[in-house]
């Protein structure tokens, strides 16, 4: 059945992924849309019941009377106002008519103290709605009773009961029964962190209920960052969830699917993949005494030089007695909106920099604003006549020396969160505002040292001037470790305490590769240091400027570079970074963080849209849908698996769900009107299943009335490979994928990090699997290409070269530099090289070939 949704107030409609929320842009909750309201009334955009008002009054929920339930929010931030510029039309348990006025909102008031007022209707991810839609363009301006978007639904009684698999009613205590969850498995790799744990605390904020998160014995507020945080729950753990009072129910089901869901985050391999460690050959170290180096943990790669500035945040003094309590707590109050409109600019200008996902470190942090055991406990030591500022400072030391006491590295990281929220408040009540959101100010080339650095001092960096840092903190799973990875700052965590006796101005070279800080390095060192980093930077640069350029051996010979993509967005970046075409997108982003398979209609657009960014001599290689027990999805159920690696996923959960592989390849062949499109079969391990496949593409271009287009494998099974001359017979490329290949072929697991120095593309026998693809592909006039991390690295691209791949698909920052390297290269000495490689017995002997081969060569770039 469709349900059209009308527009819940006229104004200027924006695409969700564009909203300035991460939580909302990335589609957390569910699809929707954004508009910037014209009117100070917002309407409902169906016929539904309000079940949920939040007490903010803000935003509420309608479910239809096929149990889709929308959600509306007013603005952005607005949660802070407390009600304040907003006033209810309605009542929870109303029905409702379509165009409806709900919320009368104040619009000046709202626009001057809250962040945005753009407002979001979002079909929560906790229904059953499929195939979302909407008929706008950015920009375009909508008025009351416009059609915005349309969605598919499943015909259901009203009011009918939350699946039995979900909610069980345990007890009734008072007025309102007591409904407790089925067991929900955490699948978030790290477990439930600050980002994951913000989203489950703000979608848990939407109701009135009670609600209680338990582990064990043990259980928490599910509205409370920091009670879950101290609930410490792991990768795999098995939480269930409580609750009571008025909308218990669709708390328990909208919660509990998140949870199963990920709360927006996909699981992540603990070690970077094969081929991805960085590669540069470092100048040979000169001898040092211990006393004169330092060691930590690497928080983030890369090689830096300078001198050390000691960073030292000044003790606030406050005055324990406090006034009027009212005043104290209107001052406190106050305070915490001022700090969340200061987390707000920075959550903004950090998304610029490195993105929503690494912005949403300060969702986190807002939450923790918010937290009612924190509030609670604070307004209690207000309530005993302690200042606010007092009561504050003594809440949050409390419980950010709680969690640093912790046992769990990653969970003990977390107590750098609290307190660099804990300063910025206690920064602003105790009168220091004017200090509160300026970046800190250093000299030029500086290695920063630091007992610990807050993720709001990493964000403001200025590195033009900071070269690195050090902290006797954290961990490199903190949040500090990935703000400076994703701004390309060399850093060092866990660092020996004596660190912070260095004077500031002592000269130091930090080593992100092998986790070290050496003194007063010796000139020697220095200069080759100093060297590497300028003949780097140089290369780079000049790569970025030639990108455009053909990847052009000496000798002829023209090698593809394309990117892997996972995304529209990096499909953008791509093409002026001079990708030839993409050798492989990874699917997988249509069909990941929501309740029902894409739509053949939705994956065609996003295909089609891709394929028109990169234009029409560019090639566009689509994998179909990738997935196993190690990525799982709601929507797809996979039996538990004591090897989920060994078991269903690539082509065999395709086969296996005909009717998800046949939608895919359906829309695939109807994008390929408009580009150069490819299909490529994962983890193919046998010509039956390759042919079974390939019929599917056959019979559905056939019923659509398409050309048939190259279809094409992943080479990652050694079976694959020992058939390659079968396959050769029947596939019209190959594409090898590195770093299963060689799990698989070394049979090591590639995310356990006590392999992870073993575990070696290079290593002869995955050489001699990558060439027996080669040689039979030719014999057939079949290419080959590598889309794997060794496509990549330094030390692979001229064995590759030299075995004859045609074709090395990488990622995307990765294209000019792969690029250049290749332009060094002769192919004939290429191959005398990969072919003494074949007879080596290691990985590092092949290493030492390469290494032997190119700093006594005169070939630059390799």
């Amino acid at each position: 059945m469709l349900i059209e949704l009308k527009a819940p107030c006229p104004g200027v409609f924006t695409p969700i992924e564009k909203c300035p929320d991460p939580v909302f842009a990335a589609r957390t909750l569910g699809e929707g849309i954004s508009i910037d309201p014209t009117d100070r009334y917002l309407l409902a955009p169906c016929k539904g019941t309000v079940i949920q008002l939040h007490r903010a009054l803000h935003a509420l929920t309608l479910r239809t009377a096929n149990q889709v339930e929308i959600l509306l929010h007013i603005g952005i931030n607005t949660v802070t106002l407390n009600g304040q510029g907003f006033k209810p039309l309605v009542q929870m348990g109303d029905t409702v008519d379509v165009g409806q006025r709900l919320i009368e909102f104040d619009m000046d008031l709202v626009a001057t103290k809250a962040t945005s007022l753009i407002t979001q209707m979002i079909v929560l991810n906790s229904t059953g709605a499929t195939g979302f839609s909407t008929p706008l363009r950015s920009g375009q301006l909508v008025s009351s009773g416009d059609v915005v978007a349309s969605f598919q639904v499943a015909d259901a009684e009203v009011n009918a009961p939350a699946p039995a698999e979900v909610i069980v009613k345990e007890k009734s205590e008072g007025s309102f029964a007591k409904l407790n969850s089925k067991p929900l498995e955490i699948i978030n790799q790290h477990g439930l962190h600050a980002r994951p744990i913000a989203v489950l605390t703000a979608a848990a904020k939407n109701f009135s209920s009670n609600i209680l998160v338990h582990l064990g014995s043990q259980g928490v507020n599910a509205k409370s960052v920091t009670a879950l945080l101290s609930l410490d729950v792991k990768y795999k753990d098995v939480v269930r969830l409580t609750a009571q009072g008025k909308d218990a129910e669709q708390a328990i089901r909208t919660l509990g699917q998140l949870i199963v869901n990920g709360l927006g985050e996909a699981p992540a391999p603990i070690a970077p993949p094969i081929g991805q460690q960085s590669t540069a050959k470092e100048p040979r170290e000169v001898e040092v005494k211990d006393d004169a180096r330092v060691t930590g943990v690497c928080a983030s790669p890369g090689i830096a030089i300078g001198e050390v500035f000691q960073i030292r945040h000044p003790e606030i003094s406050v005055n324990e007695n406090g006034g009027d309590p009212r005043v104290e707590k209107n001052s406190l109050h106050k305070a915490l909106a001022e700090a969340g409109e200061e987390l707000n600019r920075l959550q903004q200008t950090l998304s610029q920099k490195t993105g929503a996902a690494k912005a949403a470190i300060f969702a986190a942090h807002e939450e923790i604003l918010q937290d009612p055991d924190i509030i609670s406990a604070v307004e209690n030591e207000i309530a005993k006549g302690k200042s606010a500022a007092f009561s504050w400072k003594k809440t949050m030391q409390l419980k950010a020396e709680a969690l640093g006491r912790s046992k769990n590295e990653m969970l003990a990281a977390r107590a750098s969160d609290l307190r660099d929220v804990a300063y910025r408040v206690l920064r602003i009540v105790s009168g220091a505002a004017s200090k509160a959101s300026v970046p800190l100010v250093f000299p030029d080339n500086v290695i920063l040292i630091a007992e610990d650095l807050t993720p709001s001092d990493t964000a403001t960096l200025d590195t033009s001037k900071v070269r690195g840092f050090c902290t006797i903190a954290g961990g490199a799973t903190s949040h500090v470790a990935i703000l400076a990875r994703a701004l390309g700052i060399p850093a060092l965590a866990a660092i020996t305490p004596r660190a912070l006796n260095i004077p500031n101005g002592t000269p130091v070279l930090l080593n992100g590769e092998r986790g070290f800080l050496q003194e007063n390095p010796k000139t020697e060192e220095l200069v080759l240091f100093r060297n590497l980093q300028a003949e780097q930077d140089s290369q780079r640069q000049q790569a970025i400027e030639q990108a455009l350029e053909k990847a052009q051996t000496l000798d002829g010979t023209r090698i593809e570079v394309a990117a892997n993509i996972g995304n529209i967005g990096e499909a953008e970046k791509c093409v002026p970074l001079g990708a030839d075409g993409v050798g492989l997108l990874r699917s997988e982003f249509l069909f990941l963080d929501r309740q029902e398979a894409p739509s053949e209609e939705e994956q065609f657009r996003i295909y089609k849209k891709i394929a028109k960014t990169l234009g029409d001599d560019k090639s566009l290689i689509v994998r179909t849908l990738d997935v196993g027990g190690d990525k799982p999805l709601p929507y797809l159920p996979i039996p538990a698996e004591e090897n989920p690696f060994l078991g269903e996923r690539g082509i065999r959960v395709g086969l296996k769900n005909p009717e998800i592989l046949n939608t895919q390849l359906r829309a695939i062949l109807r994008a390929s009107e408009f580009g150069k499109l490819m299909i490529m079969f994962p983890m193919i391990s046998s010509l039956k299943e390759f042919e079974t496949a390939r019929l599917m593409v056959l019979d559905a271009a056939q019923d659509l009335g398409v050309r048939m287009i190259p279809v094409g494998i992943m080479v990652e099974v050694p079976a694959a490979a020992l058939l390659a001359e079968q396959f050769a017979s029947v596939v019209d490329f190959f594409s090898i994928g590195t770093n299963d290949l060689a799990q698989y072929t070394l049979a090591m697991d590639r995310g356990n990090s006590r392999l992870a120095d073993r575990l070696d593309g290079l290593d002869p026998s995955i050489l001699r699997l990558i060439d027996m693809t080669v040689q039979a592909g030719k014999r057939y006039k079949k290419w080959t290409g590598v889309c794997g991390g060794l496509a990549s690295e330094t030390a692979a691209i001229p064995l590759l070269i030299g075995l004859g791949v045609s074709e090395l698909s990488v990622s995307v920052p990765a294209l000019p530099m792969v690029k250049a390297q290749v332009r060094g290269l002769d192919r004939e000495r290429c191959e005398k090289l990969a072919q003494t490689a074949l007879n080596l017995t290691s990985a590092s002997e092949v290493r030492q070939l390469v290494e032997n081969a190119f700093t006594k060569g005169t070939h630059r770039g390799s």
